[in-house]
């Protein structure tokens, strides 16, 4: 199969959308137009997936694909943004049709799931790699930033961390028991907290999404607002499956195990006793921006804690 044959059966088909709304024109052209409207503001992001570095091999392909858009969509999240389109690099070490008609699967279940439209990419062949770019819209200078936390601020995060992490210990069993099954749903299938995030856009002090361990990415926000935290470990959300399967080191994996693509968020509380209900019922309290740097942890050791997820080793 040529290059163009497999866009125009596995791809073309995910840009369904993309001659309408602001997405003006999608693939097929050398370059997609994408008109943002008056008083918003083009956010964007892109995010690399290396097999055997951020999947495993032999992984799933209909799992890769939801799970690949989903892992980049969870960045306009953490902005407020709403999505309006993607593009996708693909690099295979074969056209393979079975793993294809699996990966465009999932990828066009991500899409309408998520509301956002395939724009174009490119193919090519050598180790398997997936890029994408996502893009949204903000309205102008209401987007999330990272760097506006500030002394007495809660932290909050939007849902239970830690499973995704404990889920890598399973992904090879073939009959995995319901609780597996629940920690595993949470790696395969995780879900950017659109909603959340644009019902934060504005409001929020800062957030960022937890994709390499809660300390770590809390620290991103710290070291961008020149603040520091304090952090209750009892408060800190869990599966109750987590718990069952990890027991004491269940508390580790949540503060510091990547893959949950909840939103970490700084919030003044009277401006979150005055969310939408939705958004205040999502949140979870787990502590307070201080003004001296560093995190104390209340609850829990943190020098028994294992290091957060850096791509070049470096302890973070």
């Amino acid at each position: 199969m040529g290059e163009f044959e497999l866009i125009r059966q596995y791809f073309q088909p995910l840009a369904a959308k993309a001659r309408t709304g602001q997405l003006v024109l999608g693939p097929g052209d050398d370059c997609a137009i994408q008109r943002v409207p008056p008083g918003r503001d083009l956010v964007f992001s892109v995010d690399t997936l290396v097999e055997g570095v951020h999947f495993p091999l032999d992984y799933s392909s209909s799992h890769l694909g939801w799970r690949a858009l989903a892992v980049a969509t969870s960045d306009l999240a953490a902005m407020g943004a709403e999505p309006v389109c993607f593009t996708l690099a693909l690099t295979l070490p074969a056209a393979d049709p079975l793993w294809l008609s699996g990966f465009a699967e999932g990828l066009a279940r991500a899409s309408e799931a998520f509301d956002i439209a395939l724009a174009g990419g490119d193919t090519t062949r050598g180790p398997l790699t997936i890029s994408l770019q996502v893009h949204g819209t903000v309205a102008t200078d209401r987007a999330i930033r990272r760097s506006g936390a500030r002394p007495g601020d809660l932290i909050c995060v939007s849902g239970p961390l830690g499973s995704a992490g404990a889920a890598l210990d399973y992904l090879e069993d073939p009959e995995p028991d319901s609780v597996r099954q629940a920690v595993l749903r949470r790696y395969h299938f995780p879900e950017p907290r659109l909603a959340l995030g644009q019902l934060l856009a504005g409001k929020a002090s800062a957030a960022i999404d937890i994709s390499d361990g809660l300390l770590a990415d809390l620290q991103h926000i710290l070291d961008a607002s020149a603040v520091g935290a304090d952090l209750d470990a009892g408060t800190i959300p869990m599966m109750p499956e987590l718990q069952q399967l990890q027991g004491g080191q269940a508390l580790s994996l949540a503060l510091t195990a990547g893959d949950d693509y909840e939103l970490c968020v700084a919030i003044a509380p009277d401006v979150l006793a005055e969310l939408a209900p939705e958004a205040r019922a999502a949140l979870t309290v787990i502590g307070r921006i201080r003004k001296a740097p560093g995190v104390h942890l209340a609850g829990a050791n943190l020098a028994e804690v294992r290091p957060g997820f850096d791509h070049f080793g470096r302890v973070v």
